[in-house]
């Protein structure tokens, strides 16, 4: 290749270098480049080229009482839980309900085929016939002391038969009435009722099983509990017992039902603590509105007497990411810095509060997912 050839691509080749040069930046365009994320060795701090761009505000400031948030589970009232027995032993013939089932009081869970029934009404018909002829030897007694025919000892002691034998029949009516039989109507069969309306939340019997006061094992055929009622019970740490005293009002979130909030009261703090996790049961009591089921997960928020003074920032300056909140803070030269927080309640004005990880007056990036939105795009 001659000499003036390649002087003359050596020119076209700088030409097109200065062209793509004036392309990619023109100062005299006026326009602004956009803004670059350069990376650093610190995962949670990053460089921005203009980081005028992402404007900050101050964290505000409020003062309230010190919350404290403790998880715990629903548990019946011990005091509406009424176990269900059978005073006859026998054989369970007939059950009609089963566990889990909701009863009304007065409804019938099952049958007891037994021969206690057999001895009280024998015992009945025995006292019955006892007291008549009791009752005929003191008449024949009376109308003999009448006309003196015996002395008074023994008109005494014709009373007093006669009243023995009224308290023995009194005691086997008294006897047909605890099995529940109808001494008119007898029968070898028990029927056993529901003592209150609720939820069966224990069973003990099977068909054809034994079951009875006197026999071996659980004399509860069935346990009843009252739902109306229930106890969330929480395990709260010994340094957090001050903050807990009873009356106080508990705000109550479902794990199963987040956007629903209900109210009870504490109830009892347990004197004993837990030797493993050092801490103390606390019960909270609370009307069951329906949605309630024994074992579930909740979270309590206890409000202490304390205040406490806590970080207060837009909603939109808080960064919900991997099941945890951020917040970006300036960090000096062109620099933000990614820094973890506890978000709270929400606040009137789209604000938000920040349990922990923030203080009052603090600088934070007003609008957090502009800067994450540039930060992903690098």
């Amino acid at each position: 290749m001659n000499a003036p050839v390649l002087k003359t691509m050596c020119c076209l080749a700088a030409c097109l270098a200065l062209a793509g040069c004036e392309k990619k930046f023109n100062p005299a365009s006026g326009a602004a480049s956009p803004a670059q994320v350069i990376e650093t060795g610190d995962a949670g701090l990053i460089n921005v080229d203009h980081p005028d761009q992402f404007p900050t505000v101050a964290a505000g400031r409020i003062d309230e009482p010190d919350k404290l948030s403790v998880t715990g589970s629903v548990n019946p009232d011990i005091s509406r839980e009424i176990p269900v027995i059978s005073l006859a032993n026998g054989r369970v013939v007939a059950i009609r309900a089963r566990l889990d089932d909701n009863v009304k009081k007065g409804q019938l869970l099952f049958s007891v085929q037994s021969p206690d029934i057999t001895n009280a009404f024998d015992t009945y018909l025995k006292a019955v016939n006892d007291e008549q002829l009791a009752n005929k030897a003191y008449l024949r007694a009376q109308d003999l002391y009448q006309h003196g025919a015996i002395a008074q000892a023994m008109l005494e002691q014709a009373e007093d038969a006669e009243k023995d034998a009224k308290a023995d029949l009194t005691a086997a009516e008294e006897q047909l009435k605890i099995y529940g039989v109808d001494k008119e109507h007898p029968s070898p069969m028990v029927n056993v009722y529901a003592p209150v309306t609720g939820v069966i939340i224990a069973q003990n019997i099977t068909q054809a099983a034994a079951t009875g006061v006197a026999l071996s094992g659980s004399a509860t055929a069935f346990t009843i509990a009252d739902l109306s009622t229930v106890w969330v019970l929480c395990d709260v740490y010994e340094n957090d017992l001050p903050k807990v005293h009873l009356g106080q009002e508990a705000k109550i979130k479902l794990t199963a039902y987040p956007d629903k909030v209900l109210t009870g009261r504490v109830s009892d703090i347990g004197p004993v603590l837990d030797p493993t996790i050092r801490a103390a049961k606390v019960r909270i009591e609370l009307a069951n509105p329906g949605i309630l089921k024994l074992g579930m997960f909740v979270t309590a928020t206890l409000q202490s007497r304390a205040t406490v003074t806590r970080a207060a920032v837009p909603a939109s300056a808080i960064l919900h990411l991997h099941d945890r909140e951020w917040v970006f803070v300036p960090a000096g030269q062109g620099q933000f810095k990614r820094v973890q927080v506890e978000g709270g309640d929400m606040l009137p004005g789209g604000q938000q509060e920040i349990l922990s990880g923030l203080t009052p007056g603090q600088q934070v990036v007003k609008d957090v997912l502009n800067l994450q939105a540039t930060v992903e795009a690098q």
